[in-house]
Formats: structure tokens, sequence, C-alpha cells
């Protein structure tokens, strides 16, 4: 990578801006180039894309969707000591890298960005399953992005493309299956970061559909969602009392016995319950 875009291994601008990740901010560097440019290849065909990155940290990704043919990347980072080596970057690649310091979480990226857009990033661990579901649930469907490639702690990132029955079924899995093609792209062990963190990580590529799987009002499911996997022990028809005074009649129109769990219900379920209960 280096040889490709004329800027120093990662390990040196590491150091030569004294960088090192802060736990506050849930960083975790990755450091082998070669490992980001995989990452940015599972995010496909980049050309002609805008590309929004969350947490570049020091830039190892970045480098990565640019040298993959990203039209324009905007950057977002919190951590103000990563603005140097990101400028550097910018540098070498005049005109297609933008960066904006601060919260991503505050930060409305869509003045910045040309459709078609993409999302890539390894997001930092304390604020990635927020951002997942706010791209997950905007009012209006298609969303402004038209594919999301991003790295989760494997346990999260198998909660997205949990099945039904399964242990990591749950919120997660119905909210992404719903509007969007998802699936695990690539796992890596702790070792590929600096510092390793404790659990293994994944990258999870989701491609959003051109409308929902199954139709419902998307505040209706979110409710019912959180609700029936709140108590996901309980039978719904008590997990979901406090929904519906005749929940029990709700749940058998839409073709589910009030004695099911969160767990057992599919997708179309779920969404045949929301309508019900819209």
């Amino acid at each position: 990578m280096s040889a490709i875009d004329g800027l120093p291994p990662l390990r040196e601008v590491i150091a030569s801006h004294g960088l090192s990740a802060k736990k506050s901010l849930g960083q975790n560097f990755l450091l082998d180039l070669n490992l980001t440019a995989k990452i940015a290849r599972q995010a496909g065909d980049l050309s002609g894309m805008d590309v929004l990155e969350i947490g570049p940290g020091p830039g190892g990704l970045t480098r990565g969707l640019l040298a993959e043919g990203a039209r324009r990347v905007l950057a977002i980072e919190k951590d103000e000591r990563c603005l140097p080596a990101l400028a550097e970057i910018g540098a070498a690649w005049p005109g297609r890298l933008e960066v904006i310091s601060g919260d991503a979480l505050e930060i409305d990226p869509l003045a910045h960005l040309t459709p078609p857009i993409a999302i890539c990033a390894n997001l930092p661990y304390n604020v990635g399953t927020e951002l997942l579901v706010r791209w997950l649930t905007p009012d209006i469907w298609p969303p402004f992005w038209q594919s999301l490639t991003l790295m989760f702690q494997r346990e999260v990132a198998e909660r997205i493309v949990a099945a039904p029955g399964s242990k990591a079924y749950g919120r997660l899995a119905v909210l992404a299956q719903w509007r969007a093609e998802a699936r695990i792209v690539l796992s890596l062990p702790p070792g590929a970061f600096t510092p390793p963190p404790k659990v293994a990580s994944a990258v999870v590529h989701l491609k959003a559909l051109p409308e929902p799987r199954f139709p419902a009002d998307r505040k209706v499911l979110e409710r019912v969602v959180a609700a029936a996997f709140n108590q996901r022990r309980k039978m719904l028809r008590a997990a979901l009392k406090g929904l519906a005074p005749d929940i029990e009649d709700r749940l058998r129109a839409a073709g589910i016995e009030p004695t099911e769990r969160a767990e057992q219900l599919s997708l179309e379920q779920f969404c045949a319950l929301a309508r019900e209960l819209a």
C-alpha cells in the first residue's frame, strides 16, 4: 500500500504523530495495510462512489478506500490527534479526501456527500451499534446509502445476521434483515489490532433493499421488536401486554400463538404483528 500512495507504513505514522489508541473513544487501530485494503474491497466497486468513513484514526482504511478507487472519502474523526495524519493522506490524494473533526452522532454527513454513497468503517466500539440502528431506521426508504461495510465485535456481527430460533437473534437481526441483505464477509482475530481487543471482530456487509421485505410501519415495528426482545424469556402475551389491551387477539390475528417467545418469530411475523398494531 505504501508503494501505491507513497505514504509510510502505519506503524511509522502512529509513532511520528504520537498516536495511541484511546479506550475512551473505543479505538483499536488496524495497522496492516493489506488487511485494510481487503476490507475496502468488501464494499464492492467504489469507482464513482462517495464513501463515508467514521472513526478513521490514523487512516489505514482511508488509504484502502482511496486506493480501491473511491471517488471521494468523507472521514469523520472525533480524535483531533489523528487530524495531521489524515491531512497527509489528503495531500497524497488531492481533492479526494475531506475530513470533518467532530462526533459522528452529531454530524449530518449529507451536506458533504454526493450519491451514490457507500458507508465503510472500522466503527468505534462504543458508538457502532447506535450508528447502525440510525442508518437502518430512517423514515424514508431507500436510504441515502447503497451499502454498509462495517467492522463490529464478532458477537454484534452475529446478532445482525442471526436467524430466528438462534441465541443471537434479536432486535438487530430484525431491523437489519427487514430492509437489507446482511452477511458476514470477513473475520479478524484480536491480534490484527493495536491494542488487541479482548474479542474477535468481523466485517458485515449490508446492501439496502429497494423496499422492505414485508410492509410495516417503521415506528410500530421498532416498538414491537423492542418490547418483545426486552423480555425475551417471557411469552409474547406477557412481553407485549403494554402495547395493546387485547394483545392476545392481535397476536392471533397476525398468525402468532400468544404462548410463543420473541426468538421464535420470523421477520414476516413481526411485520404482520406491527401491521395489526398500527
